[in-house]
């Protein structure tokens, strides 16, 4: 057991400036350690040590920092611990215990915005395109991040999140409401992303219990239906009635924004496989372009048969040295989505549009001509469009068959764009409409 000390009062405590460690009395083992500044001229740090002996070590204990603990505390919380290591309880064994539980709970207090953020970079190689990325991170910022950003993910529950689907808001189109009410397809989007954050969190132990973003059987409880709300507005297009009349404006335009548009039109496929679209994914002997799945929404390579008229203005595009893009920009970089966009806004604007429509909207224009001007059956128009046709067995196995079929579908499309004005409502007689 150490020698108690003479009992030192509060001000010869106060006194106490040399390093090293002090023994202040009172207690057995009570000492003040004085550690020398860390910079000249500054306070030195000085802070109270319990040693006592514990399965036959003597062992120090931290009580706290001087004066924010006073003589008085230091000397009753030192007769507490003595009088429990004389009971046989090792008390730096449970000081290190208590340490590990209040870091591991540290480490669970994650808010929503960290959790957000962990799964987004955790998932980086799951989005479709940078710009999906983006569009994942804009929606949780402009609208979650100001409700639940600085909350933690384990005290959420279906009061924050409805606060988020039912913030103020304000339509581009100049009406302002609830946000469930006037956006909601950006709502619908918004509470996925939101509760596959919480999903995310309640794996990783920073929440328990079941996911307040969940819509049956708990939101559809407080919210009316998406269904019943204000319907999607698709993406314009041009009618397919009118599409050749644009065709002809669009080739007379001499730009690679131009070509690259008239490509779109001709495949039907997006238009980010298009401004992606490289010469290695070409194949000319074989009108045949094959794009990478990393390049396609769903994931899969998609081959697109290609009618003659889109191997002519392949076969007629200038190749820029440095780059393997077919459309590349003047810096030798992949074209904008804008830039495809703002070709058609700038027709519309000049009156060689008729109609509002985008660039997207030609896949809608395709499949309306490939419905009602042919006899194509839907797999075959599905298959076309880049869409999934039935299980991977029935794909597999008509993998060879509907590409031939859909050949046939392409070439009968560019064709009908090619027709005369006044021949592009009448019906089309299908090549290869037969099941």
């Amino acid at each position: 057991m150490p020698k108690i000390a003479k009992e030192l009062t509060a001000l010869e405590v106060k006194r106490l400036n040399a390093p090293g460690w002090h023994a202040v009395g009172g207690v057995a083992g009570l000492l003040l350690q004085v550690r020398p500044p860390a910079q000249p001229g500054a306070a030195m740090p000085r802070s109270w040590i319990l040693r006592v002996r514990t399965g036959g070590q003597r062992q120090p204990i931290g009580l706290g920092s001087y004066p924010q603990v006073s003589l008085a505390e230091a000397r009753v919380l030192a007769k507490k611990l003595s009088a429990e290591a004389k009971s046989g309880v090792n008390l730096l064994a449970r000081k290190r215990a208590q340490r590990s539980v209040l870091i591991a709970e540290a480490t669970k207090n994650k808010t929503f915005k960290e959790c957000a953020e962990s799964y987004m970079e955790a998932h980086s190689s799951d989005y479709t395109n940078d710009k999906h990325r983006k569009q994942w991170a804009s929606t949780l910022q402009t609208y979650a991040y100001p409700v639940l950003g600085k909350i933690l993910v384990a005290d959420i529950s279906m009061r924050h999140v409805l606060d988020v689907l039912l913030q103020d808001t304000k339509h581009r189109n100049g009406d302002e409401g609830k946000l469930w009410h006037i956006k909601s397809e950006t709502a619908k989007r918004l509470l996925d992303r939101v509760r596959t954050v919480l999903d995310y969190a309640t794996v990783n132990e920073y929440r328990s219990g079941n996911n307040p973003a969940t819509w049956k059987g708990y939101l559809d409880t407080q919210l009316p239906s998406p269904r019943g709300l204000k319907k999607t507005k698709h993406q314009p297009a041009v009618p397919y009635t009118s599409v050749g009349e644009f065709m002809v404006k669009l080739r007379s335009k001499n730009s690679t924004s131009a070509r690259a548009l008239e490509f779109l039109v001709l495949t039907a496929v997006r238009s980010g496989s298009v401004r992606l679209a490289t010469w290695d994914e070409i194949d000319l002997n074989k009108k045949l372009w094959s794009i990478p799945a990393e390049h396609t929404k769903a994931k899969r390579e998609h081959k697109v048969p290609l009618p003659q008229q889109a191997v002519s203005l392949l076969t007629a595009l200038p190749r820029m040295a440095g780059t393997a893009l077919l459309f590349p920009n003047p810096k030798g970089t992949a074209l904008s989505d804008m830039a495809i966009s703002q070709l058609m806004r700038g027709m519309r604007a000049r009156g060689e549009l008729a109609m509002e429509a985008v660039p997207h909207g030609f896949r809608s224009t395709f499949r309306d001509f490939s419905a009602e001007q042919t006899t194509y059956p839907d797999e075959i128009r599905k298959a076309a469009s880049g869409h999934a046709v039935g299980d991977a067995v029935k794909e597999a196995y008509q993998r060879t068959d509907l590409l031939e079929k859909r050949r046939h579908l392409m070439d009968e499309w560019a064709n009908f764009l090619d027709l005369p004005s006044g021949d592009r409502s009448a019906s089309v007689t299908p090549i290869s409409g037969r099941k």
